[in-house]
């Protein structure tokens, strides 16, 4: 996890300059981080800011960003289910892509997965919340992720994830239909929907290749 905090920290970084750079005030951009925790979201949100900012395409381009949000809640419903409402919601908030890989990982070897997913999530938030903090505080030094390879952090880590998981046919299959829902979704369909047309795509091919085990 601490690889992923200190991208974490570098993203946060470059989203409170680029908000500052979008002409937003500092403490409004902490704020926001503090509040919505959503990365690719908040970063969506500054193309959309302006004098008049549309509040049906801002709010139509965070929901299609976040999306997934449903579907990693619905695979975690299983170990989270016997917690009270509260609490559940509690630990949701703190969910994201990295500490939702780890729980899951854990979950799937039998082993206790929930503080890694509050623990971890509440470290990445701090993270995302101190890095926006000193983004706004600091030059153009890091203005350009991508010149770092830092864009490349997360996508590396969600794929150490599925090579650390057990291996089976069923679960290279899934994998493959996903990523390859996911590539012709990023081709021919709106920004951002690659995301849930991957996960969609792979999630109901691994239920139902479930259910159809289980009815042998």
């Amino acid at each position: 996890m601490v690889p992923i905090a200190v991208f974490v920290l570098v993203f946060g970084a470059a989203f409170g300059l680029a908000a500052m750079q979008s002409g937003l005030d500092a403490a409004w951009v902490v704020l926001m981080s503090t509040l919505v925790f959503a990365g690719a979201a908040q970063f969506a949100v500054l193309d959309l800011w302006g004098a008049q900012v549309p509040i049906v395409a801002l709010a139509l381009t965070v929901f299609a960003i976040n999306a997934r949000h449903l579907l990693m809640g619905a695979t975690l419903y299983p170990w989270l289910r016997q917690l009270p409402p509260a609490r559940r919601y509690g630990v949701m908030v703190l969910a994201s892509d990295a500490n939702w890989a780890l729980a899951m990982q854990a979950f799937g070897r039998g082993q206790p997965g929930l503080g890694m997913l509050l623990g971890g999530g509440l470290a990445l938030w701090l993270f995302w919340v101190l890095g926006t903090w000193l983004g706004t505080q600091i030059g153009d030094v890091i203005a350009d992720a991508r010149r770092w390879g830092l864009d490349m952090v997360m996508g590396c880590f969600l794929l150490a994830m599925v090579a650390g998981e057990r291996k089976s046919l069923r679960t290279l299959v899934i994998w493959a239909v996903a990523a390859c829902s996911s590539l012709a979704a990023c081709r021919y369909l709106p920004e951002n929907s690659h995301v849930m047309a991957g996960a969609l795509a792979g999630g109901v091919l691994g239920m139902a290749w479930t259910e159809q085990s289980r009815e042998r």
